[in-house]
């Protein structure tokens, strides 16, 4: 592989936004790819998937280096190297790059490799929290799974397509996807590309949403006619599964406390073809109140740590601190507690996390039914995915039903 020069100072400058000015790696990504508009897609892919990479295996690769944040644009450099000698890469005779010592990078790397937490490229607390979480076992499968990078997987719009037809449309634009067993309306890409560009996605016949979340909007089992709520809605992914399964007819309601997130949905959904949705923004506490007693659906997609989705976001493990869980902990079960409230008697209400925590997951479903308000409710379901078992994204969910009126 022959390195340009401009594509690398673009990975160095995005490095640099990610580690040292905290911004978000995808909206990075997105910003340093407009800097050459005449780049083609191997261009932009060089610059994400090495982006992506060096966040991935920041903690290993800095040990590799021997730089500590803040890193400076040298430090920057010298993470670049530390990659680049791994993969075999040639390094061009530039004055940004020091002179590789391969032979030394290569010792350390198989050094480190013995020790999970630079193996895998964790902050020793995580390491220490998920040890304890999921024991030594999984826990170990589970990082190295989650250290892969994340396959493309698109959901047919069924309220516009079929997933066969799906399929012979993208093939029409050279797109190869392949269906995936259990997931009815999965199908992967055999290679990655921005379907974003493509007739099929502008014409609203699938979404872009990993086999995991697909299994989130069939698993609070709606059906047309319904009143279903999704209160923590964001930008619609699994509000819009929803409104596919309900085949556009009853009341779908989108809630979420982002505005702007809402306004995306909107825009998302006119693209689909999806009429039955109502957003709502959460500025209130008299938004929830005016709903109490009314859904026949409840979904909760609670903020979680992201711990199960790290294949796309692997910049959260750097972004999440210790203290984070216990907060993220209490809005949970405050969520749990209020939106609860939504569910008619008879109704079932879906509690989702992106999330491979017990602490975030079981034992808060747990917490929540030995409260006066989780009293009504009886477990009726729950789903752990792993991502080391599944080969797709971390996720926890459980069907809570609400006991009828007596």
């Amino acid at each position: 592989m022959k390195l340009h020069r401009n594509l690398v100072f673009a990975v160095v400058d995005a490095l640099n936004l990610i580690f040292n000015e905290g911004e978000y790696a995808d909206k990075v990504v997105g910003k340093v790819l407009k800097y050459g508009k005449r780049w083609g897609a191997r261009d932009r892919g060089f610059i994400a998937e090495t982006t992506y990479d060096i966040v991935r295996w920041k903690r290993l690769y800095s040990e590799i280096a021997e730089v500590k944040v803040p890193f400076s644009r040298p430090d920057c450099f010298r993470l670049f190297t530390v990659w680049a000698v791994l993969r075999g890469i040639t390094l061009p005779d530039w004055k940004q790059l020091e002179p590789a010592p391969t032979r030394r990078i290569k010792g350390r790397f198989d050094e480190l490799s013995k020790i999970r937490k630079y193996r895998e490229s964790v902050p020793d607390w995580l390491d220490e929290l998920g040890k304890k979480a999921l024991g030594e076992d999984l826990w170990s499968k589970e990082l190295a799974a989650l250290n892969l990078q994340a396959e493309v997987v698109l959901r047919a719009n069924t309220l516009k397509s079929t997933k066969e037809n799906l399929r012979k449309t993208l093939l029409e634009e050279n797109i190869e996807s392949d269906p995936i067993k259990g997931y009815p309306n999965a199908l992967k890409l055999r290679e990655r590309g921005n379907v974003f560009t493509t007739e099929a996605f502008k014409n609203g016949l699938f979404e872009v949403q990993d086999a995991s979340s697909q299994l989130v909007a069939p698993f609070l089992e709606v059906s047309p006619g319904q009143c279903v709520i999704d209160t923590c809605a964001g930008a619609g992914g699994k509000t819009l599964h929803l409104a596919a399964l309900m085949e556009n007819k009853g009341q779908l309601i989108a809630m979420d406390i982002y505005a702007n997130k809402l306004h995306e949905l909107k825009r998302r959904a006119k693209r689909d073809g999806a009429y039955n949705i109502e957003t709502r923004a959460i500025d209130t506490t008299k938004v929830i109140k005016k709903l109490h007693n009314r859904a026949d659906r409840v979904l909760i997609d609670a903020p979680c740590s992201g711990l199960g989705v790290l294949r796309r976001n692997p910049d959260t493990k750097w972004k999440l601190q210790p203290d984070f869980l216990e907060k993220i902990n209490s809005t949970q079960q405050q969520i749990l507690l209020d939106y609860s409230k939504l569910v008619k008697p008879g109704g079932k209400m879906v509690y989702a996390t992106c999330s491979i925590l017990p602490q975030e997951n079981t034992i808060q479903v747990k917490k929540f039914l030995s409260t006066e308000a989780g009293k009504h409710f009886t477990m009726a379901k729950e789903k752990k995915v792993y991502t080391s078992k599944s080969g797709y994204d971390g996720f926890y969910m459980a069907l809570l039903e609400k006991k009828s009126a007596t």
